[in-house]
């Protein structure tokens, strides 16, 4: 049988967890974008990472090689809408992490006008009603590429302007204390 796979993380901790000035940013992003915890703020970090160390490595390399590897990495982050077609290697050593965040489906809902808040739009994901191109896509952290933008709707009719109606409560009959 074998043993289970051990998945790596997805994020990486930061080296100072309890730096004062980090803390303040990432709780400020995380209310900005409606993430539910820091660690999905780490997870595109973490994606950030990948993209500047491979824009570094190439920087490294010998021109040819450069020209080889270097079409790669713009098309896929071209592809994500992150940086524009015609973009250089130092324009990807120049990202934020809220370039990452920008590409995310909670928040693309949102600026699209499907959802009015950053948790609107989470939960009307996690609950099916948000689609690309007629596929539901329940992760609000999924990355939009930029060919699939324009196809992001509601799966099925909602209308987000409908309130239940509101019940009066009736008063409770309260009971006098009993002496002891």
């Amino acid at each position: 049988m074998g043993d289970p796979r051990k998945f790596s993380n997805k994020y990486e901790k930061p080296k100072r967890l309890w730096d004062l000035d980090r803390l303040k940013e990432e709780k400020g992003l995380k209310r900005l974008y409606g993430l539910k915890s820091m660690r999905e703020l780490w997870v595109m970090d973490r994606e950030l990472k990948k993209a500047r160390r491979d824009a570094r490595r190439l920087l490294s390399l010998s021109e040819e090689e450069r020209q080889r590897d270097i079409g790669k990495l713009m098309d896929k982050l071209h592809k994500l809408g992150i940086i524009q077609r015609d973009a250089k290697l130092e324009d990807i050593l120049s990202l934020t992490v809220k370039d990452i965040l920008e590409r995310r489906l909670q928040t693309r809902v949102v600026r699209k006008g499907l959802a009015k808040t950053m948790a609107q739009a989470r939960q009307l994901i996690t609950h099916g009603f948000i689609s690309i191109g007629g596929r539901r896509i329940s992760a609000p952290s999924y990355l939009v590429a930029s060919d699939e933008e324009p196809r992001i709707s509601y799966s099925r009719p909602i209308d987000l302007e409908a309130r239940p109606p509101v019940q009066a409560e009736e008063p409770k009959e309260e009971k006098p204390a009993e002496a002891a």
